[in-house]
């Protein structure tokens, strides 16, 4: 009976347990996170969970513990360090990832999205054909990269047989948005009929209302608390001690159900509280090292407080929390003594030097090297925040001030490149009043900017970076160019919302620092022509831009060049060169996806989204975005939806154009970032042309003019203003456009530039001379393979010998222009094609449209990647899903849209595009 007292009045509990595990069981995967108080009854639900699972599935639990919490990985490695074997079968990166944050490779740390794909692999290879139930109980105690790898996977999971069940106290950000089953405690009469069940003896009235409503219906003070009550206190004297919170009371009730056992029997649950492993072995090496004997093992499990089998274990692990915090310092410092004495140095380093570190009161050096060793193998592992809490503890401990100051430096650093940018200030915080070198003041000064400006996004943002980039010239010149990059890009972030004379102040200081230097690194090289661009304008810049392309499309990247690489993109993007911007977006996707840099791939997609544009690839465009999507979702990545909406744009979707339209344009003030506004009008621009909608077009390019000396967006404006204007009739304002126009594409003279000013000069030109113009660009935009130009020239082309009466002329370049711009998916371009040709006096056919059926967004992500010609395997990769719940969406839209395989994908997805709301 006793047994089953926890899971009273728990049907509805029950019921959703149930349910998971048989979604699991049906070939479908979810993730529950259970929820409650300590001692509402978590750990029994997943007893009997666990205990009622069926035959065949495949159950995998752990316990996390709260003194693992600053040990990279050591969650995960609890959860699957034994499930290596089925590693074999997952792609070498994720396989490798695996390896090197168990210590098992030594290689450049994974991103931590790749070692939550490589789980969400690994996991799914594990279940096979069957069911796999994961249970985690006290998961708030996870080290946070495991914290994070878990939920990566929870959140994927879609239709592999998998159940991921996590009990915790409170639900952190980590894994919030998961479903959520929330414990609370027992209603009045299950909790009366608990607690009588827990007294066969029977209590006073008044103590079992006390007892009642003290307890709030928690099951597991119900049982206890009446444990600790003396004779006379169940006859009456009961003093009700409210002040004291719940599982306070809980523990001190279970702590005097301890206190009677001899004191080295509560030394040996001290010793087994100190050490979440489990680990038989260990354990009596250290309890012979404490001359502990067999007897106290028999003590401890008579006690019903401790098992040990094939793993030690607490009864419940609050009786382990309980048993630690109430420990002296003094007992707590022998057993970790004794912990790091039987832990091999070989076998696990950095367990051992953890547990020195916690058996030791002052200073030593020789722990605090020991620490700063294990943060080397944190960091190599990927595991930041572990690295962090190394080094603090080991700063801690350092005995000369000089080293502790670079031990609480590299301490913060850790802890700003782990996300946690209040905390690196903290610990910044504590070098006030340390002896600083020079150097250690400069690297200082960098990491509060930094740090400062991840929390806060304002205006000091670029000063106080310049600042710290300036401190560090002379001392550290290759930090001193990253900062200065750093703060260039704060600067270029707010654009014509920033500060114009902090962007002038910025990009000075780069000139002025690098003046008469003769680098030809591509990292130095993109920092002085941003920094021309910046200060001077584009003609300043174009040679050293230039130079800095090639040496990017030449050299090996490093790590810093990698990073910055977006910015030799942009450039490309501003010098109107086609071919570095295809071959710089390809490269640094390729190499972020490499080396796992998901920080840099939202924007280096973004490039590449604009690469593929420009090629007419509008459907890899797609996947690109699709690809994008799928990374801000996993990693909370703010990065707005840009292709989206040019997208959106280009297929002359209105409705959607206009929606991201609003959201990225108050999004764009709300930050102050004034590209954001570009963007918006530069796509406005775009859908409204295609529609025929040429005012609207005036009123959006209008609010660029100002604004096109800062390039990319703006600078295009102008093209699509000239169009607009051209047709309204508005001359002046064309002319005006044009003007701007032959000032930013003159000075650059590639075929791209060139063949962008004929047409628009053409458009302010008349007779033969504008003729010749329209043919100069076509000819260009083709030998510049840009085929969504070569259609829009076409097209504009063909208007005027419309309007020139020379129609048989005309009907040949309509087309024209109708093919290509179908065939790339530019919608309402190739509608107004499609006018002017019946306007002409040729019908146009309308080609048959596909199933209306509406695929779900993972459905279209996934068949997009698909009729791009990717395995399962790689669509899993790229949307961070299974390559079994690739095939599973698949399937479903191959059914959806009535095909039979991936070769009928791309006619069947273009018709939808071209019946999507608005097109």
């Amino acid at each position: 009976m006793t047994g089953t007292m926890p899971l009273r009045g728990r049907r509805r509990e029950l019921a959703e347990l149930d349910a998971t595990l048989e979604r699991a069981r049906a070939g479908r995967s979810g993730a529950l996170v259970v929820s409650g108080e300590a001692g509402v009854g978590k750990t029994a639900l997943l007893d009997r969970m666990v205990a009622r699972a069926p035959a065949g599935v495949r159950i995998e639990r752990v316990v996390a513990s709260e003194s693992e919490m600053e040990l990279a990985y050591a969650g995960l490695h609890q959860l699957c360090g034994h499930l290596l074997d089925s590693a074999e079968r997952l792609p070498v990166p994720q396989r490798e990832a695996l390896e090197v944050v168990f210590g098992l490779r030594r290689a450049a740390a994974p991103s931590p999205f790749l070692v939550g794909l490589a789980l969400l692999g690994l996991l799914t290879e594990v279940a096979g054909d069957g069911a796999l139930l994961c249970v985690v109980d006290d998961a708030q105690w996870l080290d946070e990269a495991s914290a994070r790898a878990v939920a990566f996977a929870a959140r994927r999971l879609d239709a592999e047989g998998i159940a991921v069940v996590l009990a915790m106290r409170t639900v952190g950000e980590v894994f919030a948005g998961l479903q959520r089953l929330v414990v609370e405690g027992l209603g009045d009469g299950d909790a009366r009929e608990l607690l009588r069940l827990s007294t066969p003896g029977g209590l006073d009235g008044r103590v079992r209302d006390q007892l009642i409503a003290e307890a709030r219906g928690n099951p597991l003070a119900l049982r206890e608390l009446p444990r600790a009550l003396s004779p006379a206190e169940i006859a009456g004297g009961f003093a009700l001690t409210g002040s004291i919170p719940l599982e306070s009371r809980i523990e001190q009730s279970l702590l005097a159900q301890l206190e009677p056992l001899p004191g080295p029997t509560r030394l040996l649950l001290l010793l087994a509280a100190a050490d979440p492993t489990g680990d038989t072995g260990l354990l009596w090496r250290a309890s012979a090292s404490l001359g502990l004997a067999p007897e106290d093992f028999d003590a401890a499990r008579d006690a019903d407080a401790l098992t040990v089998g094939t793993r030690v274990s607490f009864r419940h692990p609050l009786v382990r929390s309980a048993v630690y915090r109430s420990a002296s310092p003094e007992d707590r410092r022998r057993v970790h003594a004794a912990l790091a004495d039987a832990t091999g140095i070989d076998r696990d380093p950095d367990r051992r030097a953890w547990h020195q570190a916690s058996a030791t009161l002052l200073a030593d050096e020789t722990v605090a090297a020991d620490l700063e060793r294990s943060a080397v193998r944190a960091r190599r592992r990927g595991g930041a925040a572990a690295a962090g809490a190394f080094l603090e503890r080991a700063a801690e401990l350092t005995p000369a001030p000089v080293q502790r100051v670079r031990r609480l430096i590299a301490a913060a650093e850790a802890k700003h490149d782990a996300g946690a940018p209040a905390a690196a200030l903290r610990l910044l915080a504590t070098t006030r009043g340390l002896p600083l070198t020079e150097l250690q003041e400069a690297l200082v000064g960098r990491l509060r900017a930094r740090a400062g400006y991840a929390l806060q996004r304002d205006s000091s943002g670029p000063r106080l970076l310049l600042a710290a980039a300036q401190g560090l010239e002379g001392l550290d010149p290759v930090l001193a160019r990253d900062t200065y990059i750093e703060a260039l890009s704060a600067a270029i972030y707010g654009g014509r919302l920033g500060d114009a004379e902090q962007m002038a102040a910025v990009a000075n200081a780069i000139l002025e620092a690098t003046d008469g230097e003769e680098s030809d690194r591509a990292r130095d090289l993109i920092l002085r022509g941003q920094a021309l661009l910046a200060a001077k304008g584009q003609e300043a810049a174009i040679e050293t831009l230039r130079r800095a392309q090639r040496a990017f499309l030449d050299q090996a990247p490093d790590s810093l060049e990698l990073h910055w690489m977006w910015f030799a993109s942009r450039a490309a993007q501003d010098l109107w060169d086609a071919r570095a911007l295809r071959t710089l977006a390809d490269r640094q996707v390729e190499l972020a996806r490499s080396e796992g840099v998901v920080t840099v791939l939202p924007i280096a997609l973004s490039l590449l989204m604009v690469a593929q544009t420009v090629d007419g690839e509008l459907d890899a465009a797609e996947a690109s975005c699709d690809e994008i999507d799928a990374i801000k979702e996993v990693t909370g990545n703010p990065l707005p939806q840009y292709g989206r909406l040019f997208l959106a744009a280009y297929r002359g979707q209105v409705d959607e154009t206009e929606r991201l339209a609003v959201r990225i344009r108050a999004d764009a003030q709300e930050r102050g970032e004034g590209y954001g506004l570009s963007a918006v009008n530069f796509a406005e621009t775009l859908l409204y042309n295609g529609l025929g909608r040429f005012a609207d077009v005036v009123v959006s390019g209008r609010r660029e003019l100002p604004y096109t000396h800062e390039l990319s967006h703006a600078m295009r404006v102008l093209g699509e203003l000239v169009e607009a204007a051209a047709h309204t009739g508005e001359r002046e304002l064309a002319e005006q456009a044009c003007e701007q126009l032959e000032g930013v594409t003159r000075p650059v003279g590639t075929n791209w530039a060139l063949a962008v000013l004929a047409m628009a000069k053409a458009q302010v030109r008349d007779g033969d001379e504008a003729e010749g113009l329209y043919l100069e660009a076509i000819g260009r935009f083709e030998r510049e393979r840009i085929p969504i130009m070569v259609g829009r020239c076409c097209l504009l082309y063909g208007e005027w010998l419309r309007r020139a009466r020379r129609n048989a002329e005309a009907r040949g370049r309509l087309r024209t222009a109708h093919q290509v711009l179908s065939e790339i998916g530019l919608n309402g371009f190739a509608a107004r094609a499609a006018r002017e040709l019946s306007g002409s006096g040729e019908s146009v056919g309308v080609r048959p449209q596909g199933s209306a059926a509406r695929l779900t967004d993972q459905e279209l992500n996934v068949a997009r990647l698909a009729r791009e010609g990717l395995t399962n395997r790689d669509i899993g990769a790229r949307l961070f899903v299974s390559a079994r719940t690739a095939e599973y969406h698949l399937s479903k839209v191959f059914a959806k849209l009535g095909i039979r395989g991936r070769a009928e994908l791309k006619t069947a997805l273009a018709d939808l595009d071209r019946t999507a709301p608005g097109a």
